[in-house]
């Protein structure tokens, strides 16, 4: 179920939402780092709020729309960047034609340098599939041992592995009908299982090299990429204490679908 894994999602995501923060506290009192001193006032929270009350509506209508079936979750995309052009023109009228011209030509290097990454990682998938590595690489867990936890271990290790290399998408679709029922005779719930997929491929697409998501973002920042990929490794160690969490605490994804079903 689609939604089941959307509502599983949900608590995994403040878990990592929550050692993410955890971390910055963490290197902002090593490096001193400070914010303002000033606090604003609540004419000011408010008129902020005010401000922002269309932008926040963005993730509500998105979601809403996805949950009740009303669009997919690619056309959601389509939604929120008509939503966005419509606001940023007429209402907030921050946007111009000239603007919005100029935007699409930078999004369109954006996208074309992360396409170039996700071609390679397509065809390194590809490649795999026909070696038949990944069918391989899960039978050879599967006779170095029979504890349950050494083989989330490996299989852990296997998708951060795979996902620092390969688009996700290929990744799932070429993973999943190998794993999945080696997971599911271990006793672990297919959805736990899709949640902890998931967050694996989410920390492979910031890992270097291939790390689709470093490229986004250094383009938009533009800071070199190799820069980045130094600064990057705390917050993948930081990651991957949220995904043990997650990976051996079946409740944190299961509760919500539970609860609701």
């Amino acid at each position: 179920s689609v939604t089941k894994m959307f509502m599983a999602g949900i608590v995994p995501g403040i878990v990592v939402g929550l050692v993410l923060i955890g971390y910055c506290l963490i290197v902002s009192k090593i490096r001193g780092y400070k914010g303002n001193d000033k606090k604003a006032t609540w004419p000011e929270r408010l008129a902020a709020l005010k401000e922002a009350i269309w932008a926040m509506l963005l993730p509500v209508i998105i979601l809403g729309g996805i949950y009740s079936g009303l669009f997919t979750p690619t056309e959601s995309a389509a939604i929120g960047v008509l939503y966005g052009l419509f606001f940023g023109m007429f209402v907030y009228k921050e946007l111009d034609y000239k603007k919005v011209v100029k935007i699409i030509l930078e999004s369109s290097l954006l996208v074309g340098a992360v396409l170039v990454i996700v071609g390679a990682s397509v065809t390194f998938g590809r490649i795999l599939t026909l070696e038949r590595l990944p069918t391989e690489i899960a039978q050879f867990i599967l006779s170095i041992t029979e504890n349950k936890l050494l083989i989330l271990l490996c299989i852990t290790a296997l998708l951060l592995i795979v996902g620092t290399f390969m688009e996700t998408l290929a990744a799932i679709v070429i993973l999943t009908p190998i794993l999945l029922p080696i997971v599911t005779a271990l006793g672990m719930d297919p959805i736990h299982f899709g949640i902890v997929m998931i967050v694996n491929l989410a920390i492979g697409f910031v890992t270097p090299p291939l790390g689709a998501n470093l490229f986004m973002a250094s383009q938009v920042g533009n800071v070199p990429i190799e820069s980045l990929s130094r600064a990057i490794l705390g917050w993948i160690g930081a990651m991957l204490v949220a995904l043990m969490i997650i990976t051996f605490i079946p409740a944190i994804s299961l509760y919500l679908p539970e609860l609701l079903s």
